[in-house]
């Protein structure tokens, strides 16, 4: 707790947003990529505290937010099937399908588990050798290298009883999609540390040289988040377009080496459907050829699934930072975290649960469409 509470320091906090102040001279939109983020700068009232001058644009770095419907869907479809045993870490339990969640699978008797680690799931398959089990693989950078070591531990110890529907996604392509995007107002970011302490930063790079836009690996503590913004404030009054950490004590450039070989040996990139986005090139990973054996959606036979989404919904407006939560007709109305018209609302990491759950009502001039 003492290490925690340091980068907690209301005195320190006070003094970092004094040196913004004095650096901002005109106004900028920036964009935090991560959910954890995104949580931490409303539940700590960050943003309240900055000049007015500086806008923070909640990006799409909710890894359950941006797993596509049709994925949703297919664990649905997967987690009914008689003998299945589906397990989940647990915010995907509520995040709705086109007509239902893994909850409602679970109450009307599919065997749901909600387990802490891919290789729970993996001891659950070695423990039950006649049942299927099958784990939700989703997730960002952060998550993959457990999910990989999964499948590559099942194939070595021949546990043919276990798959893995993944749905992994990649932080950079999703960067280069919104800075190519004519709606884009996003000025410069903050960068996921969690991510970057895995993949490294140097993928950043080109992205910064090319679209003239600063980049800032951040941490999640109120001082982190305010000493990664003080660095992009500093760069953008500059004119400078540069890759920095600001997270050194969990950050390297070149990432976690062996990891990476992980996921490189398990994974390969593939294009991929973001919830409320649409499809991204070269913005996922899916199973390589070596370990496909393991891949849920074609051993259940659930890739064509029809999907439907709430026209209510305005998540994926969200997701692009076009408008902030409370700017959606449903939000605290037709939408709440007990009747959730999308999964930015029932995530811990989700932009509308953020909102909703520190108090963010106040409704802000609605944007027509």
């Amino acid at each position: 707790m003492k290490y925690l509470t340091e980068f907690r320091d209301g005195e320190l906090v006070q003094k970092l947003v004094a040196e913004i102040r004095q650096a901002v001279t005109r106004p900028w939109a920036m964009m935090e990529v991560c959910g954890g983020q995104t949580h931490s700068i409303i539940r700590n009232g960050i943003d309240q505290l900055l000049p007015p001058e500086i806008e923070l644009i909640h990006g799409p770095g909710c890894p359950v937010c941006v797993t596509p419907l049709e994925t949703i869907d297919r664990a649905l479809a997967i987690a009914a099937q008689p003998g299945v045993i589906f397990c989940s870490f647990g915010d995907m339990l509520r995040v709705p399908g086109s007509e239902r969640d893994l909850f409602a699978v679970k109450s009307n008797g599919g065997d749901v588990r909600i387990v802490y680690s891919p290789l729970d799931a993996l001891k659950i398959a070695r423990d039950n050798p006649t049942r299927e089990v099958v784990f939700f693989g989703i997730g960002f950078e952060t998550t993959a290298p457990a999910n990989a070591q999964a499948v590559f531990l099942a194939q070595k110890q021949g546990i043919t009883n276990f798959s893995m529907l993944v749905s992994h996604v990649l932080v950079p392509p999703a960067i280069e999609a919104l800075m190519s995007s004519p709606t884009n107002r996003v000025q410069a970011f903050l960068a996921a540390g969690h991510v970057c302490s895995v993949m490294g930063y140097w993928q950043y790079e080109p992205l910064a040289k090319t679209y003239h836009v600063p980049i800032v690996v951040t941490g999640f503590e109120p001082l982190d988040v305010l000493a990664g913004i003080h660095r992009v404030v500093l760069q953008l009054e500059s004119g400078r377009a540069e890759v920095e950490n600001a997270y050194s004590r969990a950050v390297q450039r070149e990432g976690n080496i062996p990891a990476q070989k992980m996921l490189g040996d398990v994974f390969e990139v593939c294009d991929r459907q973001w919830r409320g986005i649409g499809m991204i090139p070269q913005s996922g990973w899916q199973l390589s050829e070596r370990y496909r054996a393991f891949d849920a959606a074609a051993r259940f036979k659930v890739q064509h699934v029809q999907t439907r989404e709430s026209p209510l919904c305005r998540s994926g407006e969200v997701l692009q930072g076009l408008i902030k939560p409370n700017q959606c007709g449903a939000f605290g109305k037709e939408c709440t975290p007990r009747k959730p018209l999308g999964a930015t609302m029932v995530s811990s990491e989700g932009a509308c649960a953020a909102y909703y759950n520190y108090g963010r009502f106040i409704a802000l001039e609605s944007i027509p469409g």
